[in-house]
């Protein structure tokens, strides 16, 4: 059986920069374990795979250890195969997900995405939090159904906080189920991020939309604005552009492919 395999740097103009997602197109949907063997295999932090056509599809997200509820960059990915390799001529695409119905629109060279807003709620620091970081926060607040699922948001003073942790992933992945955000404001940016999820079997994620989901909110309410400009400071670093919009967030970014071949199964 052969499935075709595309392996995407999203929210980059740029190669060898952004968040790689790799993205597998189906005719129909193979079984979970063969989805969650691929992932695996592609050791990247997200495999997307989707079913249909004429801009509607199922769309789902692994990582290498796990399917996950929501992801933006893998999203983002996804329509720009779509729209750039499968020859799909619709002008918006419709994702049914876990985490519901994500749309997505061309705006020039950006792909743009809407999201569910996920707003964070100040909470006390977990005990080992700031020596699993590495640094004292100067605020935490959580995003999540419960305190074993979503992620904290840890929030700093400068960009060169954020840019300088190193965590102990190790201490981190006890966390069981959740992730990890880490903020301050930005240089040249509104806002600037990194993410750490162990737990997910994601050290530290690239470039991550979902968590934006969290974070665009939380500025947006911060410093009065509903356009923000982001960066998310990892090593291969990415740029995003976001909206506020009460109960949603859209995030847009562009995309580069780099490669696309063939998977045999």
């Amino acid at each position: 059986m052969r499935v075709p395999l595309f392996q995407i740097d999203a929210f980059t103009g740029e190669l060898f920069s952004g968040n790689p997602a790799a993205v597998c197109p189906l005719e129909e949907w193979l079984e979970d374990e063969k989805l969650q063997a691929m992932a695996a295999e592609n050791n990247l932090s997200e495999t997307a795979f989707f079913v249909g056509e004429e801009g509607r599809y199922e769309l789902r997200w692994f990582t290498p250890t796990t399917e996950v509820d929501l992801c933006g960059h893998a999203t983002l990915a996804s329509a720009f195969v779509i729209w750039n390799h499968l020859g799909d001529s619709s002008v918006q695409l419709s994702f049914q997900t876990r985490g519901g119905l994500l749309l997505a629109e061309r705006q020039d060279d950006l792909v743009s995405m809407s999201f569910p807003s996920q707003v964070p709620q100040p909470c006390q620091s977990p005990s080992q939090l700031a020596k699993a970081l590495g640094r004292v926060p100067g605020e935490v607040w959580f995003a999540g159904e419960s305190a074993r699922s979503g992620n904290y948001l840890a929030v700093y003073g400068t960009e060169e906080e954020v840019r300088s942790l190193k965590p102990d992933l190790q201490l981190l992945g006890q966390f069981e189920g959740v992730g990890f955000i880490t903020t301050a404001p930005g240089e040249s940016a509104d806002f600037v991020s990194r993410y750490f999820a162990p737990a997910f079997g994601v050290p530290e994620d690239p470039v991550t939309g979902s968590t934006h989901c969290t974070l665009i909110p939380y500025w947006a309410n911060r410093i009065g604005k509903t356009r923000l400009y982001a960066l998310q400071v990892s090593v291969r670093g990415g740029e995003l552009f976001c909206q506020h919009r009460k109960d949603k967030v859209v995030i847009a970014g562009r995309a580069v492919c780099y490669f696309a071949g063939t998977a045999y199964l």
